[in-house]
């Protein structure tokens, strides 16, 4: 009980930033798992359409989308940058991460991206939920970030927001507890 109460309140006091500015180097889209036919799921198009909504917006003049197939044969960073291309973001301006395999490394692959574009600054674009636990990542790493929060495309009902937060509190515990010891970024 303690451990859950710890990752609630480390959840309810994540970082939501590291620096107050309007204009980044690069997006970062934090990915999700596609359908297992290889379809965008709604949450993706939800990280998707407010990414493109930033980049339309002029917050960044790129972004990296990142996710590895992680729960199928589909790269979550596949699928996410063809629905990027769908709604008019050029190739040009998407970087595609395909290996990463959880949050921890969709962070530290895109850091890793950026250092080799010499970029020092990214807005982190996820689903509400998701943010407070990749505050909590991003907070360990060294580069200028803020997050930003995508908009439900579906209203989720209040049993499936349950779900939710009960998922991440469970993740946040695992990253509290171990991950955060065991699995470092290493540039």
């Amino acid at each position: 009980m303690g451990l859950v109460a710890w990752a609630a309140i480390a959840r309810a006091l994540a970082p939501t930033e590291n620096i107050t500015r309007e204009h980044f180097d690069v997006l970062i889209v934090l990915g999700y798992p596609a359908d297992a036919d290889g379809n965008p799921t709604p949450t993706e198009l939800e990280r998707v359409t407010e990414a493109v909504d930033e980049y339309e917006r002029g917050v960044a003049p790129r972004m990296i989308i990142t996710g590895g197939a992680a729960h199928n044969q589909f790269a979550e960073a596949d699928v996410m940058t063809r629905v990027a291309e769908a709604q008019g973001i050029p190739a040009s301006a998407i970087i595609e991460e395909r290996t990463a395999m959880d949050t921890i490394e969709n962070t530290c692959d895109s850091l890793k991206i950026m250092r080799r574009h010499g970029w020092e600054s990214a807005e982190v674009v996820s689903s509400a939920s998701h943010l407070p636990r990749a505050g909590l990542i991003l907070s360990r790493l060294p580069l200028e970030w803020r997050t930003h929060a995508s908009h439900a495309v579906q209203p989720e009902g209040p049993w499936m927001q349950a779900a939710v937060t009960a998922l991440e509190i469970a993740k946040t515990a695992r990253y509290l507890v171990w991950a955060r010891q065991t699995e470092s970024c290493t540039l």
